[in-house]
């Protein structure tokens, strides 16, 4: 019995330590600081291009002069060969612009069709208060809209592995087509392989 009792303790002990050592120890870490776990594009990539992006942005014409337009931001293209979600740095771009309260952005891309059923129902379900029901052919137009890209070179050689990524943004007037302003974020990356079991 007592032999039974000891090898249960020890299968017991084997289990727990092997069920710890396979768990990761999980920590919460500064969302600023500097990532380079890979060369793949990560969060350092996303908050460079945006805080570069933003401050071109407030420095031209069309947004520091008090007027604070109503732009429009279309998708940002996906040219490299990763699955990078590129609506994270327009959101961050975004969100950066109207705190600074330079500019106003139409939320119609994102959720006209929202938009649509809201006043449908405020105008015609007959539910609504009619004094407070919002009617149709108020919304604000925008004045520009925003569209960029994102795009890659990677080279390896031996043990080196070098990523270049290029990401280009455009401000559109609308009325007339033309480009007001453009400015474009350079990357680069470099990973080196170890000798032993690289």
């Amino acid at each position: 019995m007592k032999r039974l009792i000891g090898s249960s303790s020890i299968i017991l002990a084997v289990f727990f330590f092997y069920g710890c050592a396979s768990t990761p120890a999980v920590t919460y870490g500064d969302p600023g600081q500097v990532e380079t776990v890979t060369t793949e594009f990560g969060s350092t990539d996303l908050q460079t291009i945006a805080e570069k992006m933003v401050n071109s942005l407030l420095a031209t014409p069309v947004l520091s002069s008090g007027e604070r337009p109503v732009l429009y931001v279309h998708k940002v293209k996906n040219m490299t060969d990763e699955h990078i979600d590129t609506k994270s740095v327009t959101d961050k771009i975004r969100t950066t612009l109207l705190k600074s309260g330079k500019v106003r952005f139409t939320a119609v891309n994102e959720v006209n069709d929202e938009i649509i059923k809201q006043l449908e129902y405020q105008t015609k379900s007959g539910i609504v208060d009619p004094s407070t029901a919002k009617s149709v052919g108020h919304q604000v137009g925008a004045d520009y809209f925003l569209f960029g890209e994102l795009s890659s070179i990677k080279k390896s050689s031996g043990r080196v592995k070098d990523v270049y990524f290029k990401f280009t943004m455009n401000l559109v007037n609308i009325k007339t087509g033309l480009i007001e302003w453009a400015d474009e974020k350079e990357i680069r990356k470099q990973a080196k392989k170890a000798l032993i079991g690289g």
